[in-house]
């Protein structure tokens, strides 16, 4: 989901720490969860002690990747919801972003959701400031725009929302032969269904 590697801890070779990465992207995009660091170092033509040298250690390596990732996650959706007209189709808009970039990229979804995240504290705290990154943006969005004045409702209502996306998220993955659209739309409705009539013509 992105190219983006970072900062190069000890001024170790950036290039060198790309091509690591995007080894590490390519198996886990084929092998999905059950990704090893063997197969990673092998992928990148070096030996493990190697790979943890340039990331510390298999937290290091799951951290940079959570990061990597996350970013271009949070910005498409950010990006999706402000060039979209009113909160129906920003709810639209971001709901089918998320779903489509966690389909698009199941494996690596399923890797740093599941996976690393259980496995390793740091990626755990990663993943989960990206999901609380996008309920506090909703949340100031909504607040910003007038369609709740009630900063700490504001703030539950995004965080509410996000929650629920993923969860819903999860279930579809799990679930191929629902279109998209349709879990975008029960979403949407759900959403919607509970703004304030105010946030619904902002």
């Amino acid at each position: 989901m992105s190219t983006d590697t970072g900062a190069a801890p000890g001024g170790r070779d950036p290039d060198r720490r790309r091509a690591l990465l995007e080894a590490a992207d390519a198996v886990i995009r084929r092998e999905g969860p059950e990704a090893s660091m063997a197969a990673i170092a092998a992928e990148a033509g070096v030996s493990k002690p190697i790979l943890y040298r340039h990331f510390g250690a298999k937290s290091g390596l799951y951290r940079t990747l959570a990061e990597r990732h996350s970013r271009v996650l949070i910005e498409a959706i950010r990006e999706r919801m402000l060039a979209a007209d009113g909160a129906p189709e920003r709810v639209r808009g971001g709901v089918d972003t998320y779903l489509a970039m966690i389909s698009e990229n199941l494996n690596l979804y399923r890797f740093l959701m599941h996976r690393a995240r259980t496995e390793d504290s740091a990626t755990h705290s990663v993943m989960s400031t990206v999901m609380q990154t996008l309920g506090r943006e909703i949340a100031e969005l909504m607040v910003a725009e007038g369609a709740e004045a009630d900063r700490v409702r504001a703030q539950v209502w995004g965080h509410a929302i996000i929650g629920m996306v993923q969860n819903a998220g999860d279930w579809w993955l799990d679930h191929p032969e629902v279109p998209r659209e349709d879990v975008v739309d029960a979403l949407a409705e759900l959403v919607l269904s509970g703004l304030p009539a105010t946030a619904l013509t902002s």
